[in-house]
């Protein structure tokens, strides 16, 4: 399908040939825009239907040209009906989304897999990103796959080991910078401005493009529906706008009759976004030193803020905001409830649906999809820092004391609830609210 890039701003238009992140007239960031007319007369359920499930499933609605993508098979990750969860939140039917199934374990491998692709079709050589430690992962493993060299910049000290081993491992150059993400970013936009590297943080609006994939696999997978609510963390912000965009196309091509409501959360020491809506300011309130234990969030300058903001207000959404000790209580209550192991900023979504429906913004049975971002093995040392210690005992015996006494305990009768974890869940309102 013919595609073109175009400002969110100005409108102003440019040719895919040129390599370009933002508007070189007014600034402001780029979309693709197809020509959807071209699909008019095609059965796109039925074409898909007869592909592997994964992200180039949906070849049409993708832009390369390429027939032959960068892929490590990414997508078709699992959409888990968390009916435990749900019963304990409100009654609600609660779907997570595992994006930690993808080939890296984050959600990042759906846009890096269109990202490398056009990278390749551009004639890029050198691949470069600044990473909170995902975005890194995941570039550094498709530059492998596609025997590209890759630079990345992470913020010392403030990554999750798990992500920057992958990296390593991956024969990425990293390097460590002595200041956060923003200044990390910051520095790579300025080198990609003046060196022959092809940037791949959510500023390129290709990378997005692939990220929205996860709209049309949860269509797929609720039976050609689509939610009531669409849960998700938000860091760099260019998940959530390309997730709305996808449910959009959705409406747009007659695939579906309606949109869901999009949810963004961010943890209260790194809330930009939630700032910026809540006192409805037309620039963005930037968190100077951003501080979350959920690291894949921990961003104060979102570049992708205008695009959130408009993907919340046009779904009737909203942004709202948590703190890191229920992000660490809801990681929990998914492992033990339902048996899905998540990173703390995946939690997010699930600390968000608390906070939603205590504050009335879900309601009792709707279809709510909380998006987990990536897998908790990405950072394990999280869980040694703030779980119960591990039990040692010297013999048998001691073992079997310890048996006979939790089974002649309260315990297996007692059931842990999301208010007895912390978590509010008692909606106040029966209406959901719109920003």
């Amino acid at each position: 399908m013919n595609f073109r890039l175009q400002c969110i701003e100005c409108k102003a238009e440019y040719s895919p040939s040129h390599i370009i992140y933002t508007c070189p007239k007014c600034g402001d960031l780029l979309d693709v825009v197809y020509d959807y007319s071209e699909l008019i007369d095609i059965d796109l359920t039925e074409l898909w239907s007869k592909r592997t499930f994964n992200v180039w499933r949906y070849r049409e609605l993708l832009p390369v040209l390429s027939s032959e993508p960068v892929t490590l098979n990414e997508g078709g990750t699992g959409l888990h009906r968390s009916r435990r969860l749900g019963e304990l939140l409100n009654n609600l039917e609660v779907y997570v989304k595992n994006e930690g199934e993808n080939p890296t374990g984050s959600f990042k491998d759906r846009g890096m897999t269109v990202g490398v692709t056009r990278a390749k079709e551009l004639g890029s050589k050198v691949v470069i990103c600044a990473s909170t430690g995902n975005t890194s992962a995941s570039l550094a493993a498709y530059a492998a796959k596609a025997g590209l060299h890759c630079i990345v910049l992470v913020p010392s000290g403030k990554v999750a080991l798990g992500k920057l081993a992958q990296a390593m491992i991956h024969g990425a150059h990293v390097i460590l910078v002595k200041e956060n993400f923003d200044y990390a970013l910051r520095v790579v936009r300025k080198l990609s401005s003046i060196y022959p590297l092809y940037l791949l943080n959510s500023v390129n609006p290709y990378r997005l493009e692939g990220q929205r994939t996860l709209a049309y696999e949860v269509y797929e997978q609720l039976g050609y529906k689509v939610p009531d609510v669409v849960i998700v963390p938000v860091g760099n912000a260019g998940n959530i706008s390309a997730i709305w965009k996808g449910f959009k196309e959705l409406k747009l091509l007659g695939l579906a009759d309606r949109t869901p409501r999009m949810i963004g959360v961010q943890a209260e020491g790194a809330a930009p976004l939630a700032k910026t809506l809540q006192e409805n300011s037309d620039e963005l309130l930037r968190v100077p030193n951003p501080e979350t234990i959920a690291t894949a969030i921990r961003i104060g300058a979102p570049v992708n803020w205008k695009k959130a903001l408009r993907a919340v207000r046009e779904s009737r959404g909203t942004i709202i905001t948590v703190s890191d000790d229920e992000i660490l209580k809801a990681q929990r209550l998914l492992a033990s409830t339902e048996g899905l192991f998540v990173e703390p900023a995946s939690a997010a979504s699930i600390a968000g649906l608390a906070r939603a429906t205590s504050q009335g913004l879900v309601d009792k049975g709707e279809v709510v999809v909380c998006v987990a971002t990536g897998h908790g093995l990405k950072d394990p040392e999280i869980v040694f820092k703030t779980s119960a210690k591990f039990m040692e005992l010297q013999n048998a015996e001691e073992i079997d004391g310890f048996v006979r006494a939790l089974l002649n305990s309260s315990y297996f009768s007692k059931i842990s609830t999301p208010t007895a974890l912390g978590l509010q869940t008692t909606a106040e309102h029966s209406t959901p609210s719109s920003s």
